[in-house]
């Protein structure tokens, strides 16, 4: 026999929840990870404190204590302690009408390359952060959950660095987006960029393969940054030179990279190791010959993707035409090897 409910207080709701919720994981939250999930759970609580309740064990996953990065399946029971959340008005706060005028322009220089029930892949302009933080009020994620309020899932597939522009793939079904991220753990997807270096990158016939081990670390002030280390993590880079531009004692390479691991900065340090940093690269970079060649942007571009769309099985190839800025770097100068094609 069923007890009789309680009766309920007169007294208005707290922000703060009375005690600890068991949350259990549905099919839509299955496959992504606890920090994301909390992230969008306790919307309006700093990062900083999501990440210390996990770490502090207030947060357990079927009774035990788990990592920022622990991946949810589906009829997990996932602890949740009590955090004081955003309040509704603060929550709307977020929606002004000015966040709405910068995201609508945000959005119109953001092209949709294909979309459909499962996939939204748009061309990342530079110097638009894929998702908000660190100063950054709006990113590409929060800019479409802005402008395009129907859709009531939109997650990032993946990453893009704040100044490479480009394919960018979200998935608006959760089923969707577990299978790509399985196509991409497995090695089924296909990225390529194409990249502008200083200096005349000499390759014989065929493709360079670039596998410098890669290190993560962060500076003083918190900024991350990646090295080649002996002891990194494995990566490895395919480049293919498709023409070296000389202008008086200049010299730069247009080359196409493909992305065999997807490590932080990956393409960017390997190049820098090579001896051919990208051309507006201020983190791996070379200042000066940039100065001198009035770089105004990271010379990076995501421009082709390849996957299998994970609800038809069909072999997707979604591309991106080459920026304006890189054509008009491109016209400064004169091709050293027309006998190369792109």
């Amino acid at each position: 026999m069923k007890p009789e409910p309680t009766s309920k207080s007169a007294k208005p709701k707290s922000a703060t929840p009375a005690g600890v919720i068991l949350q259990t994981i549905g099919p839509e939250e299955a496959g992504q990870r606890l920090d994301n999930y909390l992230l969008r759970w306790a919307k309006g609580v700093p990062k900083s404190h999501v990440y210390r309740i996990i770490r502090s064990g207030e947060v357990r996953v079927n009774k035990k204590r788990a990592e920022p990065t622990t991946r949810l399946i589906e009829g997990d029971i996932v602890r949740l302690p009590p955090v004081r959340l955003a309040e509704p008005a603060q929550m709307a706060a977020v929606n002004t009408a000015q966040t709405k005028s910068r995201a609508r322009g945000y959005s119109d220089k953001m092209p949709i390359l294909f979309e459909d029930e499962a996939l939204l892949i748009v061309d990342k302009p530079a110097g638009l952060a894929v998702h908000g933080g660190s100063g950054i009020a709006l990113g590409v994620i929060e800019t479409l959950r802005i402008t395009r309020p129907e859709l009531h899932f939109l997650e990032l597939v993946h990453r893009l660095d704040r100044d490479t522009s480009g394919v960018l793939l979200l998935a608006k079904k959760r089923s969707a987006l577990v299978e790509m991220h399985r196509q991409i753990r497995e090695g089924q997807t296909d990225k390529r960029y194409y990249l502008l270096a200083h200096g005349a990158i000499e390759q014989a016939a065929g493709v360079m393969q670039l596998k410098f081990p890669l290190h993560k670390y962060l500076l003083a002030n918190g900024e991350r940054r990646v090295r080649v280390d002996p002891d990194g993590l494995p990566s490895h880079t395919a480049v293919r030179v498709t023409k070296i531009l000389k202008r008086g004692d200049a010299s730069i390479t247009l080359a196409e990279a493909q992305l065999k691991t997807g490590r932080t900065h990956q393409i960017r340090v390997h190049l820098q190791k090579l001896g051919h940093a990208i051309l507006g690269d201020d983190k791996y970079g070379f200042e000066d010959q940039d100065k001198v060649l009035k770089s105004k942007r990271l010379y990076l571009h995501a421009h082709l993707a390849g996957f299998i769309h994970p609800r038809t099985g069909e072999k997707m190839r979604i591309e991106s035409p080459l920026p304006a800025e890189f054509d008009a770097m491109i016209k400064k100068f004169e091709v050293a090897n027309p006998q190369l094609t792109p």
